[in-house]
């Protein structure tokens, strides 16, 4: 029999200056059983940097073809972003951007270290197939801390601005800058 998945509440306070976004957001996010805990922060940090109505986490690793984090249109079918998480592979990825609808494509890399080896391959092929993509990756120190709290409800104020990534979850402070990558 197949192991349930885990539901995991987040009450998040977003202040994303970039976006011009001041929200107070109960998310519900579901933990497939062999999904860790870095992944689970991965999507909620992609879905929050991407915040916008109508955004939603996707299927995660139960679909793997389908984003981790997507927006609908005003009219429900349309996709106006799709988002991944973690290692996705090149031709996922130019795939979503000639693909995509007009949708924004966006990739969060699990590290600085990914981010660059993505770009590496990138460029040995045909950048220009995933030149509109935005491409970003979380500091390790940051993933680090944040992998360390697996508790099923958290509450967290993140601020965004500038790319930079300010946390507060637990009475501790946390922060770390996007690294960004351009093929």
């Amino acid at each position: 029999m197949a192991l349930p998945s885990i539901l995991h509440h987040f009450d998040v306070r977003l202040s994303h200056v970039d976006r011009g976004a001041d929200v107070e957001l109960a998310i519900k996010a579901a933990r497939h059983p062999s999904e860790t805990v870095e992944r689970l922060w991965l999507r909620l940090l992609a879905y929050l940097w991407q915040w916008e109505e109508r955004v939603a986490f996707g299927p995660g690793i139960s679909d793997p073809d389908e984003p981790d984090v997507v927006a609908l249109g005003v009219d429900g079918s349309t996709r106006t972003l799709i988002c991944r998480v973690g290692r996705p592979e090149l031709s996922r990825i130019e795939k979503d951007c000639a693909r995509g609808g007009g949708a924004r494509v966006a990739v969060l890399f699990e590290s600085p270290r990914r981010l660059e080896a993505f770009l590496a391959e990138a460029r040995a092929g045909k950048p220009e197939r995933v030149a509109k993509a935005e491409l970003a990756a979380v500091p390790d120190e940051l993933i680090r801390a944040l992998k360390a709290r697996e508790d099923r409800r958290q509450k967290l104020g993140l601020t965004i601005a500038d790319d930079h990534l300010y946390v507060e979850i637990g009475g501790e402070s946390l922060d770390g800058a996007l690294v960004r990558g351009s093929p």
